[in-house]
């Protein structure tokens, strides 16, 4: 009775759409899930409600996009499981590579070592450069997990070309070193359960009630390994936005999610329609937003009634640091939490350089490990070998130049790259090279203090925090060509589809916030996308005789 009265009140605090979605018949579900609208909220509901209905929980197989997605669901799901009388162990929830991993040891496949990509092309392929490099690693992805083929396939072909050759000469490294490399956990996986029938069954019984989460963002190889052990049964439930696909550089692609009824007969999309984090304002014009791309559901997409809260256009024709001093001054002083978005590391780094001037706590993995990167000391150390009477910014930038083949593969904008044209741009305030050295060394001892986990202020990129919120947000550089990105968009092979990609990224940007927006742009070269989501007379832009 307990058990019964706890199902009761979780489903009783659910909207009308999250409940539609959470109740459904068992069989193929796509629950559209707009940002804000609660889809870890309904995705454990779901999962207690069909666990309610009689289904095994040892069956009950949960998958997410990463470690985080995956963390935080079992921290949600958790409490719920115990008030219904379920252990919570005993309902598997893993990312994909997780779930591929122990499909390859039960079917006696090697798991380890796993092999560092970065660290074996570079040993592999010595002489190519670093972008050189990034653009290899995305094709081996692409190969392995996209076109799904092996290096005996790849080798069978008469003409590989560079790539393929490439591509062959990787494997044959990894296999001489006995491992695999990350993207053959899952790519692995899809293999063996499509080679072994027995491994097949064996794990369709573990995974006969299926949860997918942030399905918008799998790749070929992911959706293939869900959809093979949903098979055929297709109890399988998927919670995803087709207007949160950022991640094509990570092989996600948004006709996976649109096209999904073509590879589940029957498939039935429950739509959620209100974004509970946003003031009404942030969510209509984000709608207005991404409501210009071609590729995507038609949808509704509302504000809570309660919604409140502010959006502030910010023309702002100063320099970057500047308009983070601006923005500083113009956040209310309450305790909420807040950040700082921009299209790119790079584009952070002046709002870096304030927080670290007024000495302002912050949050920011991947920028407080810029200044410690290699390619800072290699930089220094090259500039002080060149003419001393060559002005700072010349010296570094040869550096810089003379570096650049032996940098680090990461991806484009946390690369050397990112980094050296940073220190770059640094660089002018300074009178020489040793004030510049002592410069460096100092903001490193303030980086080391100031940079906390409990700080209520981020610095992020955009694509970094989905799946986050804070009450204050300003996305800086809205401006064109930096949002959306010029460069990623005229170097794409379809550039029309880049460009959705990147409106949903500001989208996703804009999102975040709870309580207030602020965007901050050049009155003189507003972003496109503020053109589509304002109007002329909003932007402060002088209207047409």
């Amino acid at each position: 009775m307990a058990h019964a009265h706890a199902l009761e009140t979780l489903l009783a605090r659910l909207s009308p759409d999250q409940h539609a979605a959470a109740t459904a018949d068992a069989g193929p579900v796509l629950c559209v899930a707009p940002a804000g609208s609660g889809k870890t909220t309904t995705l454990v509901a779901r999962i207690a409600w069909r666990i309610a209905a009689g289904v095994d929980p040892a069956t009950v197989s949960a998958m997410t996009f990463n470690r985080r997605a995956a963390d935080e669901l079992r921290v949600r799901i958790e409490p719920v499981l115990t008030a219904l009388g379920v252990d919570p162990s005993s309902v598997a929830v893993r990312t994909f590579h997780a779930l591929g991993r122990e499909i390859l040891r039960d079917a006696g496949w090697p798991v380890e070592p796993i092999i560092d990509r970065e660290a074996l092309l570079r040993a592999t392929f010595p002489d190519r450069t670093p972008a050189a490099l990034r653009r290899l690693d995305d094709h081996i992805s692409r190969l392995k997990l996209d076109s799904m083929v092996t290096a005996d396939d790849v080798a069978a072909d008469p003409d590989p070309g560079p790539v393929g050759l490439a591509f062959v000469a990787y494997e044959r490294a990894i296999a001489e070193l006995g491992g695999i490399d990350f993207d053959d956990l899952v790519a692995r996986a899809l293999r063996a359960l499509r080679s072994d029938g027995d491994l097949l069954s064996r794990w369709r019984r573990r995974c006969g009630e299926l949860f997918v989460d942030e399905v918008q963002d799998v790749d070929r190889s992911q959706l293939g390994l869900a959809l093979e052990l949903a098979a055929p049964h297709n109890r399988v439930f998927l919670v995803g936005d087709d207007d949160q696909t950022i991640y094509g550089w990570r092989l996600a692609d948004v006709r996976r999610i649109l096209d999904l009824a073509a590879h589940l007969p029957g498939l039935r999309r429950i739509d959620l329609v209100t974004n509970r984090r946003c003031p009404a304002v942030v969510v209509e014009r984000a709608a207005r937003l991404v409501a210009h791309n071609g590729e995507r559901f038609a949808k509704v997409i509302q504000a809570a009634p309660s919604a409140s809260g502010r959006l502030i256009l910010a023309p702002d024709g100063s320099d970057d640091a500047e308009r983070v001093r601006h923005v500083l001054r113009s956040w209310p002083s309450d305790d909420g939490s807040r950040a700082f978005l921009a299209r790119t590391n790079r584009e952070l780094m002046p709002a870096l350089a304030i927080l670290l001037e007024e000495e302002i706590p912050f949050r920011s993995t991947a920028l407080s490990a810029g200044l410690d990167a290699p390619i800072v000391e290699r930089m220094l150390a090259a500039a002080a070998t060149t003419d001393p009477e060559l002005p700072l910014l010349v010296r570094l930038d040869r550096a810089r130049q003379g570096l650049a083949p032996r940098g680090p593969i990461r991806t484009a904008e946390a690369s050397d790259d990112a980094v050296a044209a940073a220190i770059i741009g640094w660089a002018p305030r300074h009178a020489d090279l040793p004030a510049f050295r002592a410069a460096i060394a100092a903001t490193r001892n303030r980086l080391t203090e100031l940079c906390r986990d409990d700080a209520s202020l981020t610095l992020a990129t955009a694509h970094s925090t989905k799946g986050l919120e804070f009450d204050h947000v300003a996305v800086l550089g809205m401006d064109a060509g930096r949002f959306p990105s010029g460069r990623s968009v005229a170097e794409a092979i379809e550039p029309r589809r880049a460009l959705e990609e990147e409106r949903r990224l500001a989208y996703v940007a804009w999102t975040r916030a709870r309580r207030t927006l602020t965007l901050v742009y050049d009155p003189s070269a507003p972003s496109p996308f503020l053109l589509e989501a304002f109007s002329d007379d909003e932007l402060g832009l002088p209207t047409a005789a």
